[in-house]
């Protein structure tokens, strides 16, 4: 279930309760030292307390000894190190499991660590957290981009292939707040290893949406590249593996229709007409029937990819992320 977003809604909203903001870090400390104490400051009034679990994603540089926290609301500031790098998707796994094991909260913000995640962006998802009555894991859809033209067209491209092998669409990042409640679900779901917000809605969990520009990066360069792109936009699809297979698998037997009708015609002509050039149905003929096999072939290879799916034994985050998990470490809390 979607809930689209509401109108204007007053700024003085206070959601209250307590938050940990989850951000994956891979070589960017100077970036997310910065948006900490941006974020803190953009939840003053807004929330109780806000815990910051920087999940550090096997990053060479280490983290910055202190980090600066203001007053309110009452913070700290951890960092979960892990032992490999794992890529973001997957230390946004092991940092919810981690959460859901150590840390009592009404909430998670999960947000990325270079500042495209935006401090106003992270107040707008709790008010709009609050207004669903706490009961929806909250998304940022991206009302404005900042990416140039070439990332934006093959966007448009992914996103008409996700639609088309998927049968849903692409709207939201990893940018979001999730109930306690759906952590207690999540952390149980497989395909969460792979990709965070393709799992919630695998999970048909209960979701809301609301539009929020991306922000500019704080500090350095990105150190994401078009195979990175890529890579994540196939982990996404992967989610669905079952439902990419059964639709492959529906193209591949209406090939073999066509195909079929195809050779049904060319021999109909042959046969009861005159039109037929000398050889032209036979070579009509054997073209389809070549088109037959190699979509039976397919046909045959995404039955067994889809039971073979089925009888793997699967990653469980919330049996199998403290393998990743090497250390704890406190850097900041609030005077």
């Amino acid at each position: 279930m979607t809930v689209t977003d509401s109108e204007a809604r007053a700024a003085t909203t206070t959601v209250g309760g307590t938050f940990v903001v989850l951000m994956p870090i891979y070589e960017d400390w100077e970036s997310a030292s910065v948006l900490v104490g941006r974020v803190q400051s953009a939840l003053a009034g807004l929330v109780d307390g806000v815990e910051f679990l920087l999940v550090n994603d096997g990053s060479v540089a280490p983290p910055p000894a202190a980090i600066a926290l203001g007053d309110a609301p009452a913070a700290r500031v951890d960092v979960l190190h892990l032992r490999r790098n794992l890529g973001h998707q997957r230390a946004i796994a092991v940092g919810l499991s981690h959460v859901h094991a150590h840390r009592p909260c009404d909430g998670v913000v999960v947000m990325d660590g270079d500042g495209e995640d935006t401090p106003d962006g992270v107040a707008r998802l709790l008010r709009r957290f609050a207004e669903v009555g706490r009961a929806h894991t909250v998304f940022a859809e991206r009302a404005r981009r900042t990416e140039g033209a070439l990332f934006r067209t093959f966007y448009v491209l992914y996103r008409w292939l996700h639609q088309m092998l998927t049968g849903r669409g692409v709207r939201v990042g990893n940018f979001s707040v999730v109930p306690r409640a759906h952590l207690d679900r999540l952390v149980a779901v497989s395909e969460l290893w792979n990709h965070y917000a393709a799992s919630v809605f695998r999970a048909r969990l209960p979701v809301a949406t609301t539009p929020i520009d991306r922000g500019y990066r704080i500090a350095g360069a990105s150190r994401m590249n078009f195979t990175s792109l890529l890579a994540h936009g196939l982990s996404a699809i992967s989610v669905f593996s079952d439902v990419v297979g059964m639709r492959l698998l529906m193209v591949a037997g209406a090939l073999v229709l066509v195909a079929g009708g195809g050779i049904v015609a060319a021999a109909c002509v042959r046969a009861f007409t005159d039109l037929a050039i000398p050889g032209w149905a036979t070579n009509v003929a054997g073209i389809l029937l070549v088109v037959i096999l190699q979509a039976l072939l397919m046909a045959v290879a995404f039955v067994f990819l889809i039971l073979q799916s089925r009888n793997q034994t699967a990653f469980l985050p919330i049996r199998d992320y403290g393998y990743f998990v090497d250390r704890e470490e406190a850097i900041a809390r609030a005077p």
